[in-house]
């Protein structure tokens, strides 16, 4: 049996000394939720959103209170499509629904981008591949571990 998202994660960090946290909690659908059944803001959800882009699948990851900024992806990146992965395209690639993605594009063979924005949190925090079970870890250490490319590729929502 193949070792599930969490131990794989788990594997990575400890391989490399880096520190963190698990959180077990009840299920979260959204980021607001799982902001509030972890006690941090927003902003220091690592949100992980699957896209092809022309014909590859990117990780993009940003401060889960942004969105992704396709214009502007499309634009830095010359990709000539953008669209979000489908509900079975992330399932095929990583045997995970949506909502539950780890920030680790190298776990699933793809590449990862990051924006920057997400460097204002010290403290990221990001569902470890199940809805009711989150990491918390240092940033510069989620860098460390992952080495994505780093691209701006989200912008605020409108509800601020």
């Amino acid at each position: 049996m193949c070792p599930t998202v969490l131990v794989r994660i788990e594997q990575l960090l400890r391989a490399q000394e880096i520190a963190y946290d698990i959180l077990h909690h009840p299920p979260v659908k959204t980021s607001a939720e799982a902001a509030a059944v972890r006690g941090v803001p927003l902003a220091s959800g690592a949100k992980a959103l699957i896209c092809k882009c022309d014909q590859e699948m990117v990780m993009f990851v940003m401060p889960a209170d942004r969105r992704l900024a396709g214009k502007s992806i499309r634009r830095q990146a010359r990709y000539k499509k953008l669209r979000f992965a489908s509900e079975h395209e992330v399932w095929a690639l990583t045997g995970l629904k949506p909502g539950s993605i780890p920030p680790f594009g190298s776990l699933f063979n793809i590449a990862t981008i990051c924006d920057p924005a997400l460097g204002h949190n010290k403290q990221i925090n990001f569902n470890a591949g199940e809805h009711s079970v989150s990491i918390s870890m240092g940033y510069d250490d989620y860098l460390k571990a992952e080495s994505p490319r780093m691209l701006q590729c989200s912008e605020t929502t409108d509800q601020h």
